[in-house]
């Protein structure tokens, strides 16, 4: 077996691989080439519709129960305020950030955030009040740069800038599509009034007919926000969202 000989270099081609070396070295001191990001100490920039912590604003709730309805999860509970409206809450130990209730929110009422590094101490303390989410958590921040990957001729960068990502965005609410509530067959209801009893907008209203012992339910288009909680509670199952 022959043993692999060591490779000889003259004295050029010594000089020429030690400045190679040098120059590399040189190089990633000056424009480092890797692509991870030195958290905390930065961030790397998220978009506007970065699905983080939620934020929640009453003044928008129509007490409509969607985002229970619509939650994956099973994170999002309906809690009893005392202005006798019905507002969400969050159970982060659930929640695996879908924010599929943001996109059905009918009001806005809920809207995203950038945050999404929130420490707990126990899981109990994952369970957020509606109180704790109509303002953002304490924030300490410790980034003083912001991460950009940039791709240019299937080369992978980081571009670093001297500034703060703003983590409470202003994004407009999603508007949907225009629904109305409707009822498509009068004949079968019981006249139990729960779709007036539930209405949060005052757009279903009943009228008994003494003379032939009746109750006429009415849907006021203008006023129905679309929420479908008439539809979900109706015994009967004859009330339809529709196009506006």
């Amino acid at each position: 077996m022959k043993k692999v000989g060591t490779p000889e270099y003259d004295l050029s081609d010594k000089l020429k691989y030690h400045v190679s070396a040098l120059s590399t070295a040189a190089k990633e001191m000056a424009l480092p080439l890797n692509i991870t990001t030195h958290y905390p100490r930065e961030r790397k920039r998220q978009p506007d519709c970065f699905r983080g912590y939620m934020l929640f604003d009453p003044e928008r709730c129509i007490s409509c129960f969607q985002c229970s309805f619509v939650c994956p999860a099973n994170a999002i509970w309906m809690k009893d305020a005392p202005s006798g409206r019905y507002y969400p809450t969050v159970d982060y130990g659930k929640c695996i950030f879908c924010h599929f209730c943001i996109d059905s929110c009918p009001g806005g009422a809920l809207r995203t955030t950038k945050i999404h590094d929130v420490a707990y101490k126990t899981m109990d303390e994952m369970f957020t009040s509606t109180e704790e989410m109509i303002e953002p958590p304490e924030i300490i921040r410790e980034d003083v740069g912001v991460v950009d990957y940039v791709i240019d001729k299937e080369d992978l960068s980081l571009k670093r800038t001297k500034e703060k990502d703003e983590l409470i965005v202003d994004v407009e609410p999603s508007q949907g599509v225009p629904m109305v509530s409707v009822c498509v067959d009068r004949g079968s209801c019981l006249a139990c009034k729960v779709c007036d009893m539930i209405c949060e907008s005052g757009a279903v209203s009943s009228v008994v007919d003494e003379a032939a012992m009746t109750v006429k339910m009415a849907i006021d288009a203008e006023k129905c926000t679309g929420c479908g909680l008439c539809v979900k509670e109706c015994s009967m199952q004859i009330l339809r969202l529709v196009r506006k």
